[in-house]
């Protein structure tokens, strides 16, 4: 199925770029307090370049979201699917098309939706796995799943960062050495989950993409070409360069045996830490100057390393920012 209709009307972005987004938005079409005029008009004020609109168990507001999408903000269609043992999100579904919800992992129905999103060109995401309430944790197995939600921002106060992500994170760090090995590995997002005033895009994914369409959007989030910011204020790379080849952000770096230099630049985030993460878990941390933006260097080997990610966080340990791996080979 096409995805040229009113969840993209008259997007088009920078061409290929870095694009900031926030999956994962409610609005008063479910459980949230805002109008959706009034998160789109929050979401260009904050930075934000896409955003997906997930109410709960409905597709009824999808006709008011469409028209709200301009040149610089892309709407994608989407529906949290709120099932009575986790949450998933259906990100780039058809306008009006809604995803089965009603079920739990004992029913062994969830599959039937995944694929219906799939197929439809769509991706499905794990919703805030640890989250602390009743069908708020995710039960299910990951498979089939595209991506998994490890930073999510309702449930904190002062800061983007809480124990309920921390958990997901570790768990999907974990899972990510059994998965570069098999080539299945599945890529981290991170999104808001707005429900209330001053929520939106803390954090968001800022995610490389062709053009600012659904369709390049959801190849950029599906092949992990991507990281989580706290806010827009905040800004990286990380490229790893061997045998006189490159790779950023979710892809391959075929290394032919020679040493890899794995090169972090960070901006925005002052007396941070950043830390090397690997298949031997963190392998390397530096600290930031007071100024928030520095240069960090760090070499290994495919031998050593399988993939390479990093981290900031701030002084007392929250994050900041986080990416995907670059796999070396």
């Amino acid at each position: 199925m096409s995805h040229s209709g009113a969840s993209q009307s008259g997007a088009c972005g920078r061409g290929a770029s870095w694009y900031r987004g926030d999956c994962h938005v409610h609005s008063v079409y479910s459980d949230g307090e805002l109008a959706p005029e009034r998160l789109v008009a929050d979401a260009r004020a904050v930075g934000l370049d896409f955003i997906a609109t997930t109410e709960h168990n409905t597709a009824s507001a999808h006709s008011v979201w469409g028209p709200l999408a301009s040149a610089d903000l892309l709407i994608l269609m989407g529906e949290e699917v709120t099932t009575r043992t986790g949450h998933w999100l259906a990100l780039g579904i058809e306008p009006g098309e809604l995803i089965e919800w009603d079920y739990g992992v004992g029913d062994n129905l969830i599959g039937r939706g995944l694929r219906q999103v799939r197929e439809s060109g769509g991706l499905c995401v794990a919703a805030h796995p640890h989250a602390p309430y009743a069908s708020g944790s995710f039960m299910y197995s990951y498979e089939g799943l595209d991506a998994v939600e490890v930073w999510n921002g309702l449930w904190v106060s002062d800061l983007p960062w809480n124990a309920d992500n921390e958990a997901a994170l570790a768990e999907w760090g974990q899972a990510l050495a059994e998965g570069v090995r098999t080539g299945r590995w599945r890529p981290a997002i991170g999104n808001s989950d707005t429900h209330l005033e001053g929520q939106i895009g803390i954090p968001h994914t800022v995610v490389l993409a062709e053009e600012l369409t659904t369709g390049s959007i959801l190849d950029g989030l599906r092949a992990g070409r991507s990281w989580i910011a706290e806010a827009s204020t905040v800004d990286l790379s990380l490229t790893a360069v061997a045998a006189g080849r490159v790779a950023g952000i979710g892809e391959h770096l075929s290394t032919q045996g020679e040493s890899v230099m794995v090169r972090a630049d960070v901006r925005g985030v002052p007396r941070a830490t950043v830390s090397f993460h690997t298949d031997r878990g963190e392998v390397h941390h530096a600290a930031l100057s007071g100024s928030g933006t520095g240069t960090l260097e760090w070499q290994t080997t495919s031998a050593d390393s399988a993939f390479v990610r990093i981290e900031v966080r701030r002084p007392h340990g929250d994050m900041a920012a986080l990416t995907n791996p670059i796999v070396l080979t």
